[in-house]
């Protein structure tokens, strides 16, 4: 459902306007020639208690510790700050502040906390960040600057510096010499050069030797991001408008860094356990038989799938909240009929609401009423043409409309939709501009800000996000006690409070397939842990051996939900014949088991905003000899992390039928598929910045693969107890059976499981269960101790079926709590079942 075009990422247009994203190094300048001006000297310093306050003439930089380890830059060029509000930060979270110790000498002026130093230097006005030793983590390489309502950054890149982030952008994953702008585009079929996409999160995190930071540049304008690909030493951004408001995070851990990040901006809320189920979708199914058809048929082949979705055409003539009753002649049937089959349904519900005076429609009659949409900057309302024609937008910055909307959905609530899917909200418009005009009106009036006009140029790049806002809270409103699904594609820093997204309009090639790996790591670094791809890939119908592996692959990741473009064939896992079919739904098995794996790991995100999805470097920063990032290697480029303790290790270029060496960040690896341990070689692997002109070698763990159909390596991390569940075909039916610990011993050996009702916040009253588990070897003796049970839900299973893998020697007994258990054995691997009351459990196998 997308324009047909993909800017490219050295020209964009925004606003009508066309903008070059090149920059280019500023000239020495004095203040105020020309219009602009820099923060060139301290001509004055006030000491605040959480920080300092800076003059240079008109120009004004107050500086403040929000907490140890976070700082927060705001900078004016007319002597007074601006507004000092936020659709991304957390009231909370600006509200914080730590008493600071003032430094000052001849040269600079500054303050530090427990964890960070701040230095100004009186003559030049330049910035250094340095960690408590003295090292310094950040360096301006120019002053702030402003020119009219413009302003740019320039910052000092060390050659060994990688940089992550900014959601969803192509290319490598590490965004080192490249360039990027932040304008929410319709992108369809967007390739490897295309820029700007869907998204917009100004959030970076730099990575040098082990040593993390994070940045937050908290403006909404159109704006460019540049790490070196015009200057190589310097890393630039300007924004075309709007307050220079930075947030600098310290790690030093990138852990630590993304946990900071969402204490600032709110982590990915806990999801509805179906969500993370196998999602079946397409452009569209165009009838109410053909939603029950394929429904059905993926019961008939025990295919485990846990949602369906409805595209634009069960609408009226593509209208949002109308339903076509010639094609959909009994919703609210077809929904009982798809509950039965326990499956949920997620309904697209586009922005643009179709402008239909006097025909009785109640979006529209509604909305005018209550003067709910965007207008020109004559007044007059913005009328744009999108799948209903002409059509108008809801102004979500003003509270009362996004209350507004959310009461749309009382309808298709009432039915039992089970989510909802905000697609086309960059906004997308069917005109040469693809977007409302930056001259358009928005009011915002929403608590925290100064009510006052803005125009669409300022709002853009939030709006997407307001717009899942307005759908997330709509069904809190509805189902107070059901946690809401909404899927955006459009978002901003902090939309992942109210949403899942994907990728967009991807393209259905193995070049797309590779890149969602990277892109999925940015967006877990930014913010945003359940965020997934089309699998099979959305425009252009993939070859069989493409979709297969692309479900295998997507089977790891966050959000698993197989879309296709109208006009391509079939996608749906019975595409291409019984023996591609048996490979996909081996594959989706696998995930359904690996359920209480992938939920504990979301659980545990909500607390510490560690994504499900995650790179290489963020569990194992001490992999390389010099620290570097080892997932930006690119013969390690298809690994990624599920959770902490399973590594995905697809080939770098997944088209390819040469053997690979699948790089491993440590040694003592387990093959997740048949328990074994990893007969691991080694091997030298060039270690330093691309940049750097000295090398090292490292004798490297790797695991020689040769790359089959059929097969994806999985691998287990020593030290691994990993929960799994016995098969279901969809997270509504209860398991049955024992729950089952695969216990893979090595240092510092856990695991943790979490359960709840999956569907409601009970969980926040104490309605769920908790275990930890450990186990310890020592002089040949393993002991496994088994947690109690802690909250008030209770466990589905009554007894535990535990594996364990990798024993030199089978023991000699093996006791439970002090009593005999009997265990079957089999190549280095021993399974007994014991019973699970609840109140923990040792487990001992003696030597």
């Amino acid at each position: 459902m997308r324009l047909r075009t993909a800017p490219t990422r050295s020209i964009c247009f925004v606003a009508g306007l066309m903008v070059s994203v090149g920059l280019v190094r500023a000239q020495p300048i004095q203040n105020g020639a020309g219009g602009t001006s820099s923060f060139s000297q301290v001509t004055q310093a006030t000491t605040l208690d959480s920080g300092i306050e800076l003059r240079d003439g008109t120009l004004l930089m107050q500086i403040t510790a929000m907490r140890d380890d976070v700082i927060r830059l705001r900078a004016s060029r007319t002597g007074t700050l601006p507004e000092d509000a936020s659709w991304a930060v957390l009231p909370e979270a600006r509200a914080a502040s730590v008493v600071v110790v003032q430094d000052r000498d001849e040269k600079s002026v500054g303050f530090h906390t427990a964890s960070l130093r701040v230095r100004i230097d009186r003559a030049n006005g330049l910035l250094t960040l340095l960690d408590a030793s003295g090292k310094i983590i950040q360096q301006d390489a120019e002053p702030l600057q402003f020119e009219g309502d413009r302003f740019r950054i320039a910052k000092a890149m060390p050659l060994d510096e990688h940089y992550f982030g900014l959601g969803d952008k192509t290319g490598a994953f590490d965004h080192r010499d490249e360039a990027f702008r932040m304008w929410n585009t319709d992108a369809y079929a967007w390739q490897e050069s295309t820029d700007p996409l869907y998204k917009s999160i100004p959030f970076y995190l730099s990575y040098r030797a082990g040593i993390s930071l994070g940045v937050l540049i908290d403006n909404t304008w159109p704006c460019s991001f540049d790490f070196g690909k015009t200057l190589g030493d310097t890393f630039q951004y300007r924004a075309e408008g709007g307050p220079a408001d930075i947030y600098i995070l310290y790690g030093p851990s990138a852990k630590h860094v993304l946990e900071s990040y969402a204490w600032l901006t709110g982590p990915t809320p806990l999801p509805p356990l179906w969500a993370l189920g196998f999602q079946q979708s397409r452009y569209s199914y165009m009838t109410q038989a053909r939603v029950l058809e394929v429904a059905e048929r993926l019961r008939k082949d025990n295919i485990p799938v846990d949602a369906i979705y409805l595209d634009i055409d069960y609408q009226e003539k593509n209208r949002p909240f109308t339903i076509n009753h010639d094609t959909f002649p009994d919703m609210p049937g077809l929904i009982a009929k798809l509950h039965q089959e326990k499956l949920h349904v997620v309904s697209i519900t586009d922005l643009h609401v179709a402008d239909l005076p006097g025909h009785n429609y109640a979006p529209f009659d509604s909305g005018m009423a209550g003067d709910h949409f965007v207008k020109n900057a004559d007044g007059s309302f913005f009328v744009g043409p999108v799948w209903p024609g002409p059509s108008v937008f809801p102004d979500f910055t003003q509270q009362q409309t996004r209350a507004w909307w959310g009461t749309l959905y009382q309808g298709f609530t009432h039915m039992g939709m089970d989510g909802f899917w905000n697609d086309m909200n960059e906004p997308s418009v069917f005109t040469p501009l693809k977007t409302i005009p930056g001259d358009a009106l928005h009011r915002i009036d929403e608590p925290g800000f100064a009510r006052r006009e803005a125009t669409h140029r300022e709002i853009h790049n939030v709006y997407g996000m307001e717009n899942s806002r307005a759908t997330f809270d709509g069904q809190l409103a509805l189902k107070p006690d059901v946690r809401p699904f909404v899927l955006t594609r459009a978002t901003y820093a902090g939309g992942q409070r109210y949403a899942a997204t994907w990728t967009g309009d991807n393209s259905a090639t193995w070049n797309h397939l590779r890149l969602t790996i990277s892109m999925l790591k940015n967006l877990g670094l930014s913010g945003f842990s359940l965020a997934g791809a089309d699998v099979g890939g959305y425009a252009g119908t993939p070859s069989a051996e493409l979709l297969t592996k692309w479900i295998e692959i997507a089977a790891f990741q966050p959000i698993d939900r197989d879309h296709a473009e109208k006009g391509t064939g079939d996608h749906e896992p019975w595409a291409n014949g019984p023996e591609q079919e048996a490979i996909r739904r081996r594959f989706i098995e696998t995930r359904y088991r690996l359920l209480p794996y992938l939920y504990t790991a979301m659980e545990a995100g909500t607390h510490t905003g560690l994504p499900l999805l995650r790179p290489l470097f963020l569990e194992f920063p001490d992999a390389a000899l010099d620290h570097h990032p080892l997932d930006v290697n690119l013969d390690a480029s298809g690994e990624f992390m599920v959770g902490s303790d399973l590594l995905v290790a697809a080939p770098p270029f997944l088209d390819k039928a040469d053997d690979y060496d699948a790089k491993l960040p440590s040694t003592g690896w387990y093959d997740f598929w048949t328990g074994d341990r990893v007969h691991e070689g080694k091997a030298p692997m060039t270690t330093g910045s691309l940049q750097s002109n000295e090398a090292r070698t490292q004798a490297t763990p790797f695991v020689h693969l040769h790359p089959e159909l059929a097969t994806l390596p999985v691998f287990v991390r020593p030290g691994t107890i990993l929960p799994m569940a016995p098969l279901v075909e969809s997270t509504s039916e209860r398991p049955q059976g024992p729950l089952a610990l695969r216990v893979f011993p090595g240092p510092d050996c856990a695991g943790d499981l979490y359960q709840d009702d999956g569907v409601s916040f009970a969980y926040k009253h104490g309605e769920y269960m908790r275990m930890h588990f450990t186990c310890s070897l020592d002089h040949g003796t393993l002991t496994i101790h088994v947690g109690k049970h802690e909250g008030h839900y209770p466990a589905w299973w009554h007894s535990l079926a535990v594996e364990v893998n990798g024993l030199a020697a089978n023991p000699s007994s093996i006791t439970n709590n002090g009593r005999s258990v009997t265990a079957d054995t089999s190549d280095h691997r021993l399974a007994f079942t014991v019973a699970d009351d609840g109140s923990g459990m040792d487990i001992v196998l003696h030597n």
